[in-house]
């Protein structure tokens, strides 16, 4: 691979070199911008550019920005590493509105560096195979797997194995791309799209599968205990802490590690998780020495972390840091088409699971179920039917044989429960013809009803709702409840 570096310092040039050739990488060296440029345009076989924010005395930046946006229009195909100190993140986040892939602190971690140049290579190759005459690639990555999504701990994961839903295509593509990568990935959506089911398949299909995956509930952690729970400590580090403690970071070492609800982390906690998402380096509390952990890092959020950036509620370099590569997974009311498929898959899991005979739902049923708004996603869903399986008298089959009945009025009366609560919201929101309710006044009832099938413990409403305990204090005030 051959990589252009654009470095004022002849130092920095020349170890660089080394490094480069060392890993079996061919390196050409430029000090300033027009010779950079002159490169780029001379020469087709640059794969990647490493280059400084700075060339002159100035320190602003303005030159590196310059140099980065005219690489752009000649090469737009060549990823470019920016290379700044840490103090200088703010420039490097500028770099990256411009088009950077990525950025790295001086002075750099020989092994961090020549992860994320691999990782470029390989989403860059990538991005090339799904764009030029890979189209039999791609459509192998979507039509032939019998099980894309892969078995593991997630709540969805044993109710989805097996199913392919039509309208993820374009998403089981990706994650086949960029499984076998190392490159940070960040999955949004609201509560009970399968998040956590993709995270665990892209980690199920990486290099890495062999490795732990270790889960953190990134909302349940207090701004407190925050270094403790992801770095660990050592016994007497503080008053309570009588024993030493193992940190999710190194238990994840060699393997992935998935940050769930990233969008509630507090700004102080972001910069400490910038910096070991930064440097692939931390510190035990109680404990000087630094250490290193190899991990791959998958961030979720049902929060519009964009928007936080701009109410300055979330860091703009920490969500440049997560976001390489990011995964939408829209909400249920807006794949309607994938309601039949997970009905039937939901209706053969639960009469399997309780040992009852095999239950259809008839055509209106499902036209019912397609008008649902679903506040609670797929998992909403998955409970709707397995409580009609339960509770509803479907009808005999007819005769001949066959399976018993759900009809649309087996379903109706389960939502009709939940509208008639006494716990309604005033402040709604309009939807579709058909539905009689609200939004909020839903997800009010969802929530008082949850609640209460919990005996009152908020954890186990949580954990059933597929929210943090952080969250749901936020829904009970909200909903005055």
């Amino acid at each position: 691979m051959k990589i252009l570096v654009v470095d004022d310092d002849k130092n920095i040039r020349h170890s660089l070199r080394r490094l480069l050739e060392y890993n079996g990488h061919e390196a050409v060296l430029t000090e300033e911008p027009k010779a950079a440029i002159q490169v780029l345009r001379d020469e087709p076989a640059v794969e990647l550019v490493l280059m400084d924010m700075n060339f002159s005395h100035s320190t602003d930046g303005e030159e590196g920005l310059t140099l980065l946006r005219q690489a752009k229009l000649f090469r737009p195909d060549v990823p470019i590493i920016l290379m700044t100190a840490w103090g200088s993140i703010d420039l490097a986040v500028r770099g990256m509105r411009a088009g950077a892939f990525d950025f790295i602190t001086k002075p750099w971690n020989a092994d961090v560096l020549m992860e994320r140049i691999r990782t470029a290579k390989q989403i860059n190759n990538s991005n090339k195979d799904r764009g030029q005459g890979a189209g039999s690639k791609e459509q192998e990555n979507t039509t032939c797997p019998d099980n894309p999504l892969a078995p593991g701990s997630s709540p969805l994961a044993p109710y989805l194995q097996g199913v392919r839903l039509p309208s993820l295509s374009h998403i089981y593509s990706t994650v086949a791309r960029i499984a076998p990568t190392n490159a940070p990935v960040l999955i949004t959506g609201e509560s009970g799209t399968g998040k956590e089911l993709i995270a665990e398949t892209i980690h199920r299909q990486s290099k890495r599968a062999n490795g732990p995956f270790v889960k953190v509930n990134l909302g349940g952690i207090s701004t407190s205990l925050f270094e403790s729970e992801m770095f660990g400590h050592k016994k007497g580090a503080f008053t309570d802490a009588v024993s030493d403690r193992t940190g999710r970071f190194e238990l994840a070492d060699g393997g992935t590690i998935f940050l769930d609800e990233i969008g509630e982390l507090s700004l102080a906690s972001q910069v400490k998780l910038l910096r070991v998402l930064q440097d692939q380096t931390y510190e035990v509390l109680g404990d000087s020495r630094t250490r290193r952990t190899d991990v791959r890092v998958i961030c979720a959020t049902n929060a519009d972390l964009r928007a936080m950036v701009a109410e300055h509620t979330f860091r703009e370099d920490l969500f440049y840091r997560i976001n390489l590569v990011g995964i939408h997974l829209p909400p249920l009311r807006e794949r309607r088409e994938d309601i039949p498929l997970l009905v039937e898959h939901f209706l053969r899991k639960a009469c399997a699971a309780d040992n009852l005979p095999a239950v259809t739902a008839l055509p209106d049923a499902i036209a019912y179920l397609q008008t649902l708004p679903f506040p609670g996603n797929i998992r909403e869903l998955k409970n709707m039917v397995e409580r009609a399986v339960l509770l509803a008298s479907p009808l005999p089959p007819p005769k001949g044989g066959g399976e018993r009945l759900l009809t649309a009025a087996d379903f109706r009366n389960e939502a009709q429960t939940l509208s008639d609560s006494p716990l309604k919201g005033e402040d709604s929101l309009p939807l579709r013809e058909g539905w009689g309710g609200s939004l909020s006044s839903v997800e009010r009832s969802t929530i008082a009803a949850c609640i209460a099938r919990c005996g009152g413990n908020l954890s186990l409403a949580a954990k059933e709702l597929g929210i943090s305990r952080g969250a749901l204090y936020r829904k009970i005030e909200k909903y005055n409840l």
